[in-house]
């Protein structure tokens, strides 16, 4: 690595990009959040900045990690993703706290996220760090990497304050606190570890990052959810205090609890499978034939045990259901059947036509496939704002249950679990480009998600109407329309060695903007009030076409934080 860094590869056009965004939303917070979280999230920041300076350096040399290939690290971008938007969402639950629409507990909860995210940005650094450190000989040291640590210890040192400072509490209530808030880091090394080996080429190391930040998050939501219970049913704990506490819907429980446990369930399932297979012979054709057969019914056993039996006892264990979850399913789109069956009957007949007639075009015409894969995002919102509008609650569940449905088939496709596992996988080879893998096939995941978080995370106090499609228009209309043009019209581009073109960004931003005022006019016939100023909007809107004009990561999956971080200020 070489011994100085050049402002030019440090302000590259993503990083450039990333640093206003955060100073945007430095900018916008109230002076009490910017002094006690801002700035660590500033810290946090150049600390990334100068450790992915280092990786990007030492990687161009050297294999470090197996990651995806054409991406930069985006350890930047991964670093400050979730931690951003959890300050934003703070800023809006401030707003909403001072009108005394939010309780105080909302607020605690929602800042004990905050830390838990910046602790796994935090401890991810540092082992990079320490990896780079071990990988680099003495006489070509970084002083970039030096800057990137000292950064990181003043921003520990200002979390532990801030921690510390928040509320009167012993010293055993914030022993465990910033136990609980290290445990997501010491956690997110080890899941990231796991995922790029188990997984390699499929992810950068921003990619990596931000779905292991996000898993634990989640996670340890749901840990945490047992213990309190526990802790309330067995003995009368000091340790779980109001602030790890805030009211959850018997939706978010449903789906929080099919989501882990089909993220989980392959564990039980992979020894399980070992145990077999030490115990059985396999060495004919027959016996393979038949090996297979009965190793698809051990995967049918065990899945039916887990998600019909186990995951619905969590469910009525941590959350007060008067119905087995299932039956409260049931129970809930037959409350208003006509609707919600009409609209499952309309995404049906949609996902077929659409599912086919794009599969008929990849296998009989030359089109690009990142083209033929926006008509998908298209679809997303042929699907979605006429639900958002209409049946929001319903829309949330359908996002969880069609996530568990990806999740089921991408497992069996992966096992290769007869007789569905090759056919899915050829099926799903159709629609893949570079950024996917025959280990993962990560690209529907994130359009999903893209499109599910800005709803999920918009539930409950929410002041700005636009934030639960933030998804839904970043993706379906702005990515698809900067696609679409830049590919047939597009001349200027933003980099020598980049394909995206400023005639496209151009076109995503102004569909974006049109989308906002055709989806106002159509809310505020409903009732909404929009308190945002249009220059507020047509920032949000264009530091999002610029990340995705400058940024080599998987666009699905920060575009749309990025947007709603950005809407909630």
């Amino acid at each position: 690595m070489s011994t100085t860094t050049s402002s030019s590869s440090f302000l590259n056009g993503e990083r450039a990009v990333v640093l206003f965004f955060i100073a945007h939303i430095l900018f916008s917070l109230p002076f009490s959040l910017l002094l006690s979280h801002g700035v660590p999230l500033s810290l946090l920041a150049l600390a990334a900045s100068f450790v992915e300076i280092s990786y990007d350096a030492a990687a161009s040399s050297s294999s470090l990690f197996r990651t995806r290939r054409g991406a930069s690290s985006g350890i930047l971008l991964g670093t400050v993703t979730l931690p951003a938007l959890l300050l934003s969402k703070l800023t809006q639950l401030s707003r909403g706290f001072s009108l005394a629409q939010v309780s105080f507990q909302e607020i605690h909860y929602i800042t004990l996220q905050y830390w838990a995210t910046s602790a796994t940005s935090f401890v991810v650094l540092v082992f990079l760090s320490l990896f780079l450190l071990h990988r680099t000989p003495l006489s070509r040291k970084d002083w970039g990497l030096g800057f990137g640590l000292c950064f990181l210890f003043l921003q520990a040192s200002l979390c532990f304050l801030a921690l510390a400072s928040t509320s009167s509490q012993s010293g055993l209530q914030l022993t465990f606190k910033l136990s609980w808030v290290l445990g997501h880091g010491l956690a997110a090394v080890m899941l990231i570890q796991h995922f790029l080996g188990t997984f390699p080429s499929c992810a950068s190391i921003g990619e990596a990052l931000l779905v292991t930040a996000g898993i634990v998050l989640y996670f340890g939501d749901m840990l945490l959810l047992t213990v309190m219970r526990l802790c309330g049913l067995l003995m009368s704990s000091d340790l779980v205090t109001a602030e790890f506490e805030t009211s959850r819907s018997e939706i978010g429980i449903i789906i929080q609890g099919l989501l882990l446990g089909l993220l989980l369930y392959p564990i039980p399932f992979k020894y399980l499978l070992r145990v077999w297979e030490w115990s059985t012979n396999t060495a004919s054709a027959e016996s393979r034939r038949y090996s297979e057969i009965r190793r698809s019914v051990i995967f049918i056993s065990l899945f039916v045990l887990v998600m019909v039996g186990i995951v619905p006892l969590w469910m009525q264990f941590v959350h007060e259901f008067h119905l087995h979850p299932i039956l409260w399913v049931l129970s809930f789109v037959l409350s208003d059947s006509f609707k919600r069956l009409s609209l499952c009957i309309y995404w049906v007949c949609v996902i077929c036509l659409s599912v086919l007639y794009v599969y008929d075009i990849s296998k009989n015409s030359r089109v690009e496939r990142i083209l033929l894969r926006k008509y998908y995002h298209l679809l997303a919102v042929l699907m979605f704002v006429p639900a958002l509008i209409l049946q929001p609650e319903f829309l949330d569940l359908g996002f969880g249950a069609a996530l568990a449905v990806f999740l089921t088939l991408e497992i069996i496709r992966i096992w290769r679990i007869w007789p569905l596992g090759q056919p899915i996988h050829q099926f799903m080879n159709a629609f893949t480009d570079h950024r996917d893998s025959d280990f993962l096939i990560v690209s529907h995941f994130s359009l999903l998600l893209g499109c599910a978080l800005p709803i999920w995370l918009s539930s409950g106090y929410n002041d700005r109407p636009l934030t639960p499609f933030a998804g839904i228009l970043s993706l379906g209309i702005g990515d698809t329309m900067a696609s679409l043009i830049g590919h047939k019209y597009g001349v200027l581009r933003w980099s020598k060695t980049g394909k995206k073109t400023i005639e496209g960004t151009t076109a995503g931003i102004t569909s974006v903007l049109a989308s906002c005022w055709l989806l106002l006019l159509l809310l505020a016939s409903s009732g909404y009030i929009f308190t945002q100023h249009w220059f507020s909007l047509l920032l949000s809107v264009t530091v999002s076409g610029l990340l995705e004009a400058y940024t080599a990561q998987l666009d699905n999956a920060f575009i749309p934080l990025f947007f709603y971080s950005l809407l909630c200020l």
